[in-house]
């Protein structure tokens, strides 16, 4: 920007169309950062995992909090934010797996404010999805890791508010079977004291087109993989993206039969050896449902808006 010269008509033209392109652009920015379509990609290197320590406790290095073992392999760009970790696929504009270690003890904390402020993720290398994707697509911005499993703590909340942790849903699977998954898993975890879960769409099959400038797919199903590493114990499951008023626990699936449907490969550090069995058994009896939350569901939530 030219300095001002008081003795010059000319400096002061310079100076003043100097503010104002800057201004511009400062407007621009801001209106493509918030609700706009995707610019050119930043030029900064995606995470290597490679170049962390891995941690097998509940804190690994630098400043997330997220046990690097239990994250599942993909294609897909790793993103690690303070409390959860996702793998974000830039072909569908949303993450294929978030994975986050889910305890008693955080659960038990007293909640913070929820924020409902949606925002691009400014750790994806090829730049997030946009809140004006979803804008009259007829979606919800459906949240993958749920903001209830992450508010014990406020900036954990926050980026469960970030874009690349929401995929599109049909609204009464939102707020429907998909609630109730949620909400059982937050019991599951009381009863085994904690749980690694990993969660996100099923992009290999059967998907509903997309929405928004973006391009963002809408998946025709969702997955949810639990593992209680304490008690040996895992369980799995695939359910389509829409209104059910079946059970719970009739769309539960061993870990091999989800990996077989997405692609990924969960858990590839603990499962092995003497745990590799539990990618392949189910027991259902290990993980009891409330029966009057199923209830509820079909009878209120399902056609709730």
């Amino acid at each position: 920007m030219a300095r001002r010269n008081t003795s010059s008509a000319s400096g002061g033209f310079l100076f003043k169309t100097g503010l104002f392109a800057a201004l511009a652009s400062l407007a621009f920015f801001l209106f493509n950062w918030f609700s706009g379509e995707k610019g050119p990609a930043p030029e900064k290197p995606p995470v290597v995992l490679e170049d962390k320590k891995v941690s097998s406790g509940p804190v690994s290095s630098d400043s997330t909090f997220v046990t690097l073992d239990m994250l599942p392999v993909s294609g897909a760009e790793t993103v690690l934010h303070t409390w959860f970790a996702l793998g974000y696929n830039e072909a569908h504009e949303q993450a294929e797996w978030v994975a986050y270690e889910l305890t008693r003890a955080r659960l038990d904390e007293n909640w913070v404010e929820r924020p409902n402020s949606f925002r691009p993720d400014p750790d994806v290398h090829t730049e997030s999805a946009t809140p004006r994707d979803y804008s009259s697509s007829g979606y919800d911005k459906g949240h993958l890791c749920p903001a209830a499993d992450m508010a014990f703590d406020p900036q954990a909340m926050v980026e469960t508010f970030l874009m690349s942790n929401i995929s599109p849903q049909r609204p009464p699977f939102n707020m429907g079977i998909w609630r109730e998954l949620e909400e059982l898993t937050r019991d599951w975890a009381r009863k085994f004291k904690r749980l690694y879960v990993v969660t996100g769409p099923v992009l290999t099959r059967d998907n509903l087109g997309s929405i928004g400038f973006s391009k963002v797919t809408v998946p025709g199903a969702f997955y949810k993989v639990l593992l209680a590493p304490d008690h040996h114990r895992a369980i799995a499951f695939i359910l389509p993206n829409k209104m059910s008023e079946k059970p719970v626990m009739d769309f539960a699936l061993t870990i091999d039969e989800v990996e077989k449907e997405t692609g990924i490969n969960f858990f590839p550090k603990i499962l092995s050896g003497l745990n590799e069995e539990l990618e392949a058994s189910l027991d259902k009896d290990a993980w009891p449902v409330n029966r009057k939350r199923y209830d509820m569901r079909v009878k209120q939530w399902n056609y709730r808006r």
